[in-house]
């Protein structure tokens, strides 16, 4: 696929889009939705190709893409059936099954969980033998992230200085920190885009094993609407290929079909960029695109219960991927 196909299929559809990301009525059949864990960007690039490319349509299906957001949490719209699938992480997931939510993952997008620890060059935070006496800026809430870090590491957390920081750059570029516990994919593409090389520890490199961006359906859905999820997860796996092979499309279609979501082109292209290792593997090089192992789900079952959750191998279901990928 080209850039220039990629771009003239995404265009000429954004009336479409902009009325709910649905293909015509006239083509589809059965309409479902996809539940998005954040607000639209190039992290769901993938579902945007899907879409724009008539994939899920093709497929029998009108795929709404519901952006997620602070005020708009995946899993209620999942329970009720608002949405087919919503993509959460593991360790959303693993909260909503203690309460009862009938859940299960049925695909993994990110092959690495994407936080770091972001610091600078000058002072730089390379291992997690580096964080004793250094001040960490973070969300409070991310507490418990850190502290499984700390501990999969045999690192003193008490050495360790959190300073409660908005989800911002500047407290590392002013000096107010050392370093920052953020997403590869933004604050760091954010001080690039000023010109700031950041250095980045990938948490995921140092034992943090949690699913990100996992694809998540009811046991009901499982049950009862088969045909529907392998269709739908055909398309996302087919969105996500189209991406790999060509992310600055990917970008240019996803700021054309948000012109007023205030994303610039440069800062979207990066983002696509710094993606693709986190979502592709040798694993997905050799059994498809959202792929897992035993030994992941038994590292991200050790890291859960750093965070305070237990689980069983049983909240990761593949029958739905194995369709998908005729295994």
């Amino acid at each position: 696929m080209t850039r220039r196909r990629v771009l003239v299929t995404g265009l000429a559809g954004l009336a479409a889009s902009r009325a709910g990301l649905g293909a015509p009525a006239a083509w589809a059949q059965t309409p479902v939705a996809l539940q998005l864990s954040w607000l639209h960007s190039v992290q769901f690039a993938g579902s945007y190709l899907a879409v724009q490319n008539g994939w899920w349509r093709d497929a029998g299906l009108e795929v709404s893409l519901l952006q997620g957001g602070p005020n708009a949490p995946v899993e209620p719209p999942v329970v009720s059936g608002t949405a087919l699938v919503g993509i959460s992480a593991a360790d959303y997931t693993a909260a909503a099954v203690a309460q009862g939510a009938p859940f299960r993952i049925i695909g993994v997008a990110m092959q690495k969980n994407p936080f770091v620890i972001a610091s600078l060059p000058g002072n730089p935070i390379v291992a997690p033998a580096d964080l004793p006496g250094k001040r960490i800026g973070m969300a409070v809430a991310n507490t418990p992230v850190l502290q499984a870090l700390c501990s999969l590491n045999d690192v003193d957390f008490n050495a360790v200085r959190i300073v409660p920081t908005q989800y911002s750059a500047q407290p590392l570029l002013a000096g107010e920190v050392d370093g920052l516990l953020c997403w590869e994919t933004d604050l760091p593409v954010a001080m690039a885009m000023q010109g700031v090389r950041a250095q980045t520890m990938l948490m995921a490199d140092h034992g943090y094993a949690l699913h990100s961006q996992t694809y998540i359906a009811t046991d009901d859905s499982l049950a009862n609407r088969r045909s529907e999820l392998v269709a739908l997860m055909t398309g996302e796996v087919r969105g996500w290929n189209a991406y790999r092979a060509d992310t600055d499309a990917a970008a240019e279609l996803t700021v054309a079909m948000f012109p007023d979501a205030g994303m610039d082109l440069p800062t979207q292209r990066l983002q696509a960029e710094r993606q693709v290792p986190l979502m592709f593997s040798d694993l997905t090089d050799a059994q498809g695109f959202g792929s897992w192992t035993d030994e992941a789900v038994q590292a991200n079952i050790r890291t859960l219960a750093l965070l305070g959750r237990s689980v069983t191998p049983e909240l990761w279901d593949r029958s739905i991927l194995d369709e998908v990928h005729g295994r």
